[in-house]
């Protein structure tokens, strides 16, 4: 492959000071934190006293307590053997305990490997094993504790995190996030969202923690401005709207089902919206419509639409608030310290895969050196997502190369679902695609060719499938054909025909 330099937008919507590019080619903020602990520890000697995290249901906590918390977790780890650059999972549900344990494996100098809460215990267990996790934080088990210990030694290209992402073999790859790449996202958010540097930021994490939204662009940049951080453990509508009223919150980052499903509650208008600043979501372009109806719900908020990966630590490209109106088919323009080039695109239609080069792509998978080479090359991230980059520098994402349903914001790959069912006694074979879904954006549905003589039970399939993958893969709508599913000369699965030939039932529940 050529080795590219970008593409040169005519429109440049954010500040781009203190910006270099590198001797690798890298555009790099200039004046970041060495590592995410002396991020912290800087937002400690300047607001100690400040309100850091709130669980709903649990604890108040100051950014003195959280750092305190954290420190005696890293002792605790200490005693317990792990030493520097040992990987030590988290798996355990949103709470203040997860950012204990975040930074306090951190300071004992570890690398953090957030688990999916949602995995079956088959993809749990990979997840610890492949990253050669020492230690297990689980929800039956105290937080270590021990000496205070915090371990300063870690640099911007030590690797702070992997995030584990579902691969399209079956199998999780697991993204090296480098303290560098956690920081750069930090200065992104900043950057892209506007927000003022003397907001006193009350931020509502309503999305998994595991999650590099959750994490890298709710959790971190609360730290990085000194905010309060308020978590959902568990999500709920009503409990959404009113936390969001009762805690003064000004700043919602979430997937758009969750706002579609705020908006749509009978008594919404009950709650007043007015104090929330920044109203961002993520993940895919969203309807004019919605936007409209976001704008009237929440009327002092400035709306943003954020899309990013995990390889790219979050935030990749950003359609600000000004132009949500004008060109809400795209996910708007790149980051900062992002830029954008197209591979193989077709000469008609301009379409081709995205690539992303930028201090925040993360240093490759862990263990995967062929993985890594295929998806990293020359500095370039290959994304698998198909789009157009114009010249105003607007990047519109027209479909997925690789095969996958966007359930809400969570990836959900057909392979890894179609390998799950084929194993069913009952199935001959299976096509998954994704239905439409007002809500969620899309929903698993599995197209199922039965075994000759057989009469499978679809909630017998869920509940087969329930043991081999995590539930939100598992399809909510399963319909059976009796022709075989149409294929091209090469044997591929016709999806195209599959999406317009089938005629969905009711959602199954159980």
């Amino acid at each position: 492959m050529i080795v590219k330099q970008g593409r040169t937008p005519r429109l440049l919507p954010y500040d781009m000071s203190d910006i270099e590019r590198g001797a690798d080619g890298v555009l790099r903020y200039t004046a970041l934190p060495s590592s995410l602990i002396e991020m912290l520890e800087s937002t400690v000697t300047r607001s100690g006293s400040h309100e850091a995290l709130v669980e709903l249901g649990g604890e108040r906590v100051t950014y003195q307590q959280l750092w305190d918390r954290a420190a005696r977790v890293a002792g605790g780890l200490a005693a317990a053997g792990i030493a520097s650059g040992d990987r030590v999972a988290i798996n355990l549900p949103n709470g203040n305990d997860w950012a204990y344990a975040f930074f306090g494996i951190l300071m004992a100098g570890g690398v953090v490997v957030p688990v999916n809460t949602r995995f079956s215990e088959s993809e749990v267990e990979y997840v610890v094993t492949d990253s050669g996790a020492k230690y297990v934080f689980t929800a039956d088990k105290p937080l270590p504790d021990g000496a205070p210990l915090v371990t300063k030694n870690r640099g911007k290209s030590d690797l702070a995190a992997i995030f584990y992402t579902s691969g399209t073999t079956g199998f999780p790859k697991g993204a090296m996030t480098t303290h560098e790449n956690f920081l750069s996202n930090c200065e992104t958010v900043k950057r892209v969202m506007k927000i003022p540097a003397d907001l006193q930021m009350r931020n509502l994490i309503s999305v998994p923690m595991f999650h590099v939204t959750g994490c890298n662009s709710q959790l971190l940049i609360s730290v990085m401005y000194g905010g309060t951080t308020v978590i959902m453990p568990a999500f709920d509508v009503q409990l959404f709207l009113r936390t969001i009223v009762d805690e003064r919150i000004n700043v919602c980052v979430s997937v758009p089902a969750i706002y579609w499903l705020a908006m749509n509650q009978p008594n919404f208008s009950e709650y007043d919206m007015s104090g929330v600043r920044f109203c961002t979501y993520g993940g895919a372009p969203t309807a004019a419509d919605v936007i409209a109806k976001l704008k009237a719900a929440w009327p002092n908020a400035r709306l943003g639409n954020g899309f990013g990966l995990t390889e790219t630590s979050s935030v990749s490209t950003f359609l600000p608030h000004e132009y949500c109106d004008e060109r809400p088919e795209t996910v708007g323009f790149a980051a900062p310290v992002v830029e954008l080039d197209l591979f193989e695109p077709d000469p008609e239609s301009g379409v081709g895969e995205l690539l992303i080069r930028g201090q925040n792509v993360v240093a490759g998978y862990w263990n995967k050196p062929e993985q890594t080479k295929e998806t990293f090359v020359d500095g370039w991230l290959h994304t698998g997502d198909l789009a157009r980059l114009d010249d105003d520098g607007f990047c519109q994402i027209v479909d997925r190369k690789k095969d996958m349903v966007n359930r809400g914001g969570e990836n959900v790959y057909c392979v890894e679902v179609e390998s799950a069912l084929v194993q069913h006694p009952d199935v001959f074979e299976v096509a998954v695609i994704g239905v439409p879904d007002a809500m969620m954006g899309e929903k698993v549905g599995a197209v199922i060719v039965p075994q000759p003589g057989s009469n499978p039970d679809p909630l017998d399939i869920r509940a087969f499938a329930k043991t081999l993958i995590a539930d939100f893969k598992v399809p909510q709508f399963i319909t059976f054909r009796k022709d075989p599913l149409p294929r091209n000369a090469g044997g591929k699965v016709l999806k195209p025909v599959l999406r317009k030939e089938t005629e969905w039932g009711e959602q199954l529940r159980g």
